[in-house]
């Protein structure tokens, strides 16, 4: 190697080495030191409604700045509480998403005002099985009224009995299974999430009719305006026959109405006729014109 080439070499290797020694510093001087808190996070997947134990979660630190509100910072806080809904392994495990101690099971998810009631399994065939814990529902109610006589609706109605309700369970499964499907077959009842009114019209339209789920967009809160839905609606249904009374009133209508008369003409006074006879031959006649007398006068 030629001595320029080496000493080009030299000086390259110290001015690079130099700069990379004064970014390091630089960055090193720079960048604030962040401050770090430990909190709970799961150390595998909690599934909804599991009880959580020493064995599910772990401690792990984390940027103070970045700490979630409801964030717990001790085991023991979390230990033997259930979750509400699933917690994903490393993910903070929060206030919100734990039921308060002791309370386990399916009643650990009922706010307080709110009921749990459970339903016969033919509401799953509306959605064909793909009603899941969590989704939202509208409840439908079928009832048939035999179509007899003055039968407005034909047979049957149905109407929207309940909206935007939440499932919590299928049959006793709190948890989506991982293929988000349920075999319908296999089901024998669903639970929901209601107000005590909702519940005593789901128990009296289940007793009374055939109840049925309607799927909602989970981002779809709002209440629709629905109308009840009738077999005459349908066009399955003849018009109810008309009714005789019907019939009688609608002829009296359009009989043709006599003419109302005038005042009658008052009739003509009354005549007398007097005749004077003397000795078997008539002398003469009197004319008499009787005026009828007026109610007001008197004798």
């Amino acid at each position: 190697m030629r001595p320029q080439s080496a000493l080009a070499l030299i000086l390259a290797l110290v001015f690079g080495g130099s700069a990379a020694m004064g970014v390091r510093r630089y960055v090193g001087r720079s960048a604030p030191k962040v401050a770090l808190v430990k909190i709970v996070v799961a150390a595998v997947a909690i599934p909804r409604g599991s009880l959580v134990t020493p064995e599910l979660i772990k401690m792990r630190d984390y940027p103070s700045d970045l700490v979630p509100r409801e964030a717990i910072f001790k085991p023991e806080d979390v230990v033997d509480r259930s979750a509400f809904a699933t917690i994903v392994a490393d993910e903070p495990v929060l206030e919100s998403k734990l039921s308060t101690r002791g309370n386990r099971g399916m009643a650990a998810y009922i706010a307080k005002g709110m009921r749990a009631i459970t339903i016969n399994t033919n509401v799953s065939a509306g959605v064909a099985g793909f009603i899941l814990p969590g989704n939202k529902v509208d409840v439908l109610l079928t009832v048939n009224s035999g179509g007899g006589p003055g039968d407005l609706t034909g047979g049957g109605a149905t109407t929207t009995l309940l909206q935007n309700v939440e499932i919590l369970a299928v049959d006793q499964r709190i948890e989506a299974p991982t293929d988000n499907k349920v075999n319908s077959s296999e089901l024998r009842s669903v639970t929901l999430l209601v107000t005590p009114d909702q519940a005593a019209k789901l128990d009296l339209g289940q007793n009374k009719g055939t109840l049925h789920l309607s799927l909602r967009n989970p981002n779809d809160n709002a209440l629709a305006n629905t109308q009840l839905a009738t077999m005459r609606d349908l066009r399955l249904s003849p018009k109810p026959p008309a009714s005789p009374w019907k019939d009688f009133l609608n002829a009296l209508a359009q009989a043709p109405r006599p003419k109302p008369e005038g005042p009658k003409a008052a009739p003509p006074p009354a005549k007398m006729v007097i005749r004077t006879i003397r000795g078997g031959s008539a002398e003469g006649t009197v004319e008499f014109t009787m005026v009828p007398r007026s109610p007001n006068e008197g004798g």
